[in-house]
């Protein structure tokens, strides 16, 4: 019998980025590289453990941004090319480097990948979300909800309309999705404000994701600390995330990420090929760019690129293994003392970003079904559960307000607010004051219908957390910076027609065109609580 639990969630999570209006945006393909690097990747993994008969247990969310793009014709065609044009790529590198052993063995490594990204992309006729939803169905995923665009909710909190909507527009998103009401949510960037909880309560939330700290600091301290949920005087429980097995993935200097058998992220075909060879592959503009296609190795600390060793899919794939055997022994280690001390089975809940996997950490796919398998053969001290199995048969916990936290720098907000992003916040907050006096018009036809939604559209896009955040990492600034401005631009726009009583129809035929996120959206969510 088992004596603890492991939760293991991914956050899979994009901006809304798609440009109808031009024929190449170098942003949108971070969804195109997120599909071959890790949603594919962890599909094929799912399919292998059903495949086998393990009945693995993760939990994931879903954003609304990231399921609408998955969906959309027009970014599936788009990736469709972009993957055909890596298949290309790599075949010519097949042929390019005939005499050249170990680089003609990776190339042909990523001919065998993309041809089988491609199959399964074919396979679930591109409907990646439908792909997953399938795991969901079977009760091997337990997929949850995020905030409508990922809008850091306690830097809203001065307008609980803003952050209703934020919740309400994302849960009728995953119910049109999914096929129900979602049961938990991750909140953006974990970031709790208190009395939040009573909003999520009202949505039919049943729990959502905290920072450590933010459960660690709740009041009453949990008897239990991060290693038992806690559940918020409206019944909504507060997982907290447990920080050990967090630094051992995460962790820039022990994270097995950072192992020097595993593939270097920073050195790319992209930027190491002959010019006028790689040009088709790259920018229109001929500028280079990532490419997807990397030969080479982390090697070690401190070494340049010029001085990293040919990676080797092999080895890297075993090292993934022994990460997940040691993963796999500590997990069981801390629950046996975690249970020797709190007398009830632990659960340590492990968060991470989606994109970490595979994208970011090439080797992350394997590592993941190397835990799995292990965990489901190799020991029986925990068994891996999602949030809400565990909620389920575990019905009775300690009462508690958590503590106002986030998961960014420092564990509170200020990565969220500095002096890089302090000057949207002015003008976002008007905004939502407009579009909260913009919530009671009736619409005197269907054109001021259409345009009161897309006001509370170009509002939500416009609190993406992800633009403040970039602007504060200082990379792809002008992007970030230039996308807040221009949905601000489009609500005022649209606000001042409104209230002119003139509506106009061919442009805003062109921005619902344009930002068509939530087609189903109605502007009243705005309305006074």
């Amino acid at each position: 019998m088992s004596i603890g639990y492991l939760a293991f969630v991914l956050h899979a999570h994009l901006p809304f980025v798609r440009h109808p209006e031009s024929d190449y945006v170098l942003e949108e393909e971070w969804l195109y590289e997120a599909i071959t690097e890790t949603y594919v990747p962890l599909l094929q993994v799912f399919e292998g453990l059903k495949r086998d008969g393990i009945d693995f247990k993760i939990t994931m969310s879903m954003t609304p941004p990231l399921v609408s793009m998955l969906r959309d014709p027009l970014l599936q065609e788009r990736y469709d090319k972009h993957l055909a044009q890596l298949e290309e790529l790599a075949e010519k590198e097949a042929v390019r480097n005939e005499h050249n052993g170990h680089i003609k063995y990776l190339a042909n490594h990523y001919v065998e990948e993309f041809r089988t990204v491609r199959q399964l992309w074919e396979r679930y006729d591109r409907d990646l979300v439908g792909a997953f939803k399938q795991f969901l169905d079977s009760n091997n995923l337990e997929i949850i909800t995020c905030g409508a665009t990922h809008g850091y909710l306690p830097l809203m909190k001065m307008y609980p309309q803003a952050v209703w909507a934020q919740i309400q527009v994302a849960c009728e998103h995953y119910e049109e999705n999914f096929g129900r009401p979602p049961k938990g949510i991750w909140l953006p960037e974990c970031a709790y404000y208190n009395g939040l909880e009573r909003m999520l309560a009202d949505a039919g939330l049943r729990y959502f994701l905290s920072d450590g700290h933010g459960i660690l600091y709740a009041n009453p301290r949990p008897r239990f600390g991060t290693y038992a949920p806690i559940f918020t005087e409206t019944g909504v429980a507060a997982f907290g995330r447990d920080h050990e097995s967090s630094q051992q993935v995460w962790s820039s200097e022990v994270g097995y990420p950072g192992d020097p058998a595993y593939r270097e992220f920073y050195k790319d075909l992209g930027w190491e090929a002959e010019y006028e060879y790689i040009k088709p592959y790259i920018m229109p503009n001929g500028q280079r760019k990532n490419i997807g296609i990397k030969y080479h190795k982390i090697t070690g600390r401190g070494l340049g690129l010029s001085d990293k060793a040919l990676y080797d899919p092999y080895w890297a794939k075993q090292k993934a293994a022994d990460h997940a055997a040691n993963f796999m022994f500590n997990r069981e280690q801390q629950v046996e003392h975690l249970h020797g001390i709190m007398k009830r089975p632990p659960i340590v809940v492990s968060p991470y970003d989606a994109e970490l996997f595979g994208h970011w950490w090439y080797e992350g796919p394997w590592f993941i079904d190397y835990l799995i398998r292990k965990s489901h053969y190799d020991q029986g001290t925990y068994q891996m559960t999602h949030l809400a199995d565990y909620l389920r048969d575990n019905p009775s916990q300690q009462v508690a307000r958590p503590a106002q936290s986030s998961w960014g720098y420092k564990g509170f907000h200020e990565y969220w607010l500095n002096e890089t992003n302090a000057w949207i916040y002015p003008h976002l907050h008007k905004a939502t004051e407009r579009m909260i006096e913009l919530s009671n018009q009736e619409p005197a036809d269907e054109l001021e219908w259409r345009a009161l939604n897309q006001a509370a559209r170009e509002l939500l896009l416009a609190q993406s957390s992800d633009w403040a955040f970039i602007m504060r990492t200082g990379t792809m600034v002008p992007y970030a910076v230039r996308r807040t401005r221009s949905h601000l631009l489009r609500f005022n726009k649209l606000f001042e027609d409104l209230n002119l009583g003139k509506v106009d129809s061919g442009w805003l035929e062109k921005v619902e065109k344009i930002d068509n996120i939530f087609p189903s959206l109605n502007y009243r969510v705005y309305r006074p609580l």
